[in-house]
């Protein structure tokens, strides 16, 4: 087994890649309820933005066979072009890999539907091309649990490093004294968090 030696992700190393979460794909996602996989894509756009990352955002076919990107994600995303292409690799599409490039990132973290295309195609097209991917695999999802697990090997085999949504995001936090701890907590629904404070407040102290 090949070892790496461990440099973390930060806010200014990182993008975020979000990659096709329709309406259409979604009602096909069997690994995660509709609910929490809106949830989890969500928290990491959200997050994302509360570290001043750049999210690069892309549907394919939206008007004709996927439909539009989830209403939940669209207002998350607000203020940020979301790129609709043909190809099926998003890396493929020209103004797709402009706009990662114009991140001037070199770890890139990718969440989509499915799982095994959506997020893994590009993700491993990134590692070809010497950068370092990251799949947020609660924040993707898939059809079948042959192709979670199929797409998950093949990406391991590829060197892309697999992890949570929350996870990426709290290493790119890094020091929960920094003044964005309680966004970056807040957006990642982790109300716990923040339990210290809410108890002092409820005590008056």
């Amino acid at each position: 087994m090949t070892s790496r030696t461990y440099e973390p992700l930060t806010a200014e190393n990182a993008a975020v890649i979000l990659v096709d979460h329709q309406v259409g794909l979604m009602t096909g996602v069997r690994d995660y309820s509709t609910g929490e996989l809106k949830h989890n894509v969500v928290a990491l756009a959200k997050a994302a933005r509360a570290l001043n990352i750049p999210i690069v955002a892309v549907t394919t076919a939206r008007d004709s066979m996927w439909g539009p990107t989830i209403p939940e994600l669209v207002e998350a995303l607000s203020g940020i072009e979301i790129i609709d292409r043909s190809s099926v690799n998003a890396y493929d599409d020209e103004r797709v890999a402009k706009a990662i490039e114009a991140t001037g990132r070199k770890k890139l973290i990718f969440a989509g539907i499915s799982l095994e295309v959506c997020a893994a195609f590009p993700a491993m097209t990134a590692v070809a091309r010497g950068l370092d991917a990251y799949v947020a695999v609660d924040a993707s999802g898939t059809f079948s649990e042959t192709k979670r697990q199929a797409g998950l090997l093949r990406m391991q085999q590829a060197g892309v490093i697999l992890s949570d949504y929350a996870t990426l995001m709290v290493e790119i936090l890094k020091d929960n004294g920094r003044p964005e701890a309680a966004a970056v907590y807040t957006a990642l629904d982790m109300p716990w968090a923040n339990l210290v404070g809410q108890v002092a407040k409820a005590y008056g102290k």
